[in-house]
């Protein structure tokens, strides 16, 4: 009897032996061996525990040993463990597995401050890009000295932690609704014996798993930093600033934006733009965000009915909850920032804003050497404030208990009466322009006064919750998933204007 396998399931064939006799079968039952299992291995060892299935005393078809077992266990793999599994991204990760199956190791990019690696396919052709959480900047695994630092720490940006930049960029995939931005499918994996970076003094051929951000490879010709703003068009930059003021990226710069056609199209103002890089955006907590189409002069042309009506569809509560379900390791201070980031995108384009008066009222700004806080976040305080949360003006001590503590914009509908609207509406009243510009906005003084870590406090041990990377393959499907810890809040003393 000969058993072929499907090396494709990972198994190598069996070898003919060169003399092999066996004893015929009388009474063979078929239908023991179960080759619908998932997992062929479990089939055949299964297979020798009924007693009517006898093998030849001279060369054995298949080994009692758990060596087919064993092989299976370190050949390479990837699996999807966060994000939507949807056509785009099931397809990318099939390809993605093919490659890996076809021996395919993935390449290092040079570019960037985290370890990133292009997987190609057989032939040659760019398939995604991967990014290893363990190798982001800062982290124990960088592979470019910038490392060292374990999660949960802050990162390069103080409000989003080390270990969760391939979290964010899922979710604004996840967010991209319909993808009116164009953000390439991507999706949170976990690769299994594959060549990643290890920074060991031993050599590792390859690391048991790692869990890594996957984006679909994108070819473009060139990236926004290579040409001139003119070259572009209207509607793409609004896409992206759309998006942006969304998610508050904290780095939206000229070279993770990428232009998809030639110079010809360019030159007619036609290019297409593709946003990448997402991992910097969704911070803890209200920060200073950076647009470099802030100063385009697409920014400020008035947005399109076509704009308008999908900034209005948008419902931040829905996006909140898309996010808890498909992504439960990204903390509830984010989301906040991502509802809190989306009504004020609405009211402010209800009042006839553009794309650069959003921008520059979300962006802090230098006076004199020191930094000041945003419109946006005057508006957020003042709304606040007219909350009544606290008696008193100083910084809420982390001593406090947590009934003493207002979470940060976390409105509660008992703390305020029928006639005290909370709308960021009211605020934007405050600071309507004459001819449609936001006007110079009174400030706070500065904020060097205060330290960040008193104002917005990352490490928080009691109910955190890290991002599991020693999970099982089913621990994505947890009946109750729990999202990340609350950051606590503290209180802003009044600004004398």
């Amino acid at each position: 009897m000969a058993v072929a396998v499907d090396p494709g399931h990972g198994f190598r064939p069996f070898a003919r032996p060169l003399r092999c006799k066996l004893q015929s079968y009388t009474q063979l039952d078929y239908t023991m061996i179960d080759f619908s299992q998932s997992k062929l291995t479990y089939s055949l060892k299964h297979a020798f525990e009924f007693t009517n299935i006898h093998k030849s005393f001279s060369t054995p078809c298949l080994s009692h040993s758990s060596r087919v077992e064993d092989e299976s266990d370190i050949n390479a793999r990837i699996e999807i463990i966060g994000g939507r599994a949807t056509p785009r991204v099931r397809t990318m990760v099939v390809e993605v597995a093919i490659a890996m199956a076809s021996g395919v190791n993935p390449e290092p990019v040079p570019n960037g401050l985290g370890g990133a690696y292009l997987l190609r396919s057989r032939n040659g052709d760019p398939i995604a890009v991967a990014k290893p959480i363990d190798e982001e900047p800062l982290a124990f695994n960088n592979p470019k000295g910038n490392g060292g630092q374990m999660f949960g720490q802050p990162g390069i940006k103080r409000s989003i932690r080390i270990g969760e930049t391939g979290l964010r960029e899922s979710a604004a995939y996840l967010l991209d609704h319909g993808g009116f931005a164009g953000v390439p499918p991507t999706v949170l994996v976990k690769f299994s014996h594959v060549k990643f970076n290890v920074n060991n003094s031993e050599p590792v051929l390859a690391p048991l798993y790692k869990i890594a951000s996957l984006q679909r490879f994108v070819n473009h010709d060139s990236d926004a930093g290579d040409l001139g703003p003119s070259g572009f068009s209207v509607s793409s930059i609004h896409n992206i600033g759309i998006l942006d003021v969304r998610l508050m990226n904290l780095d939206r710069h000229a070279g993770n934006i990428l232009v998809k056609q030639g110079q010809e199209s360019c030159a007619t103002g036609k290019a297409e733009l593709v946003p990448i890089d997402h991992g910097f955006c969704l911070p803890e907590s209200v920060d200073d965000p950076y647009f470099e189409w802030l100063h385009w002069p697409q920014a400020s042309i008035p947005f399109s009915e076509s704009e308008v009506e999908y900034i209005s569809s948008l419902d931040p509560f829905e996006d909140a909850e898309l996010i808890r379900v498909e992504l439960p390791a990204i903390r509830e201070s984010s989301i906040r920032i991502l509802v809190l980031c989306t009504i004020f995108l609405k009211q402010a384009t209800a009042y006839g804003f553009c794309l650069a008066d959003i921008g520059e009222m979300m962006t802090r700004e230098f006076q004199g050497g020191e930094e000041k806080r945003s419109a946006f976040e005057n508006i957020c305080i003042n709304a606040k404030d007219s909350l009544n949360c606290g008696k008193s003006d100083d910084i809420v001590s982390s001593d406090h208990d947590d009934d003493e503590v207002c979470e940060v914009f976390q409105f509660d509908e008992n703390e305020y009466g029928p006639n005290q609207d909370l709308d960021i509406v009211q605020n934007l009243q405050k600071f309507s322009a004459i001819n449609g510009k936001p006007p110079k906005i009174p400030r706070y003084s500065s904020l060097s006064i205060l330290e960040d870590s008193k104002l917005f406090p990352l490490i928080e041990n009691d109910n955190d919750q890290d991002l599991n990377t020693g999970s099982d393959d089913d621990a994505n499907e947890d009946d109750n998933p729990k999202s990340g810890g609350l950051m606590r809040s503290v209180k802003f003393p009044r600004a004398k204007i």
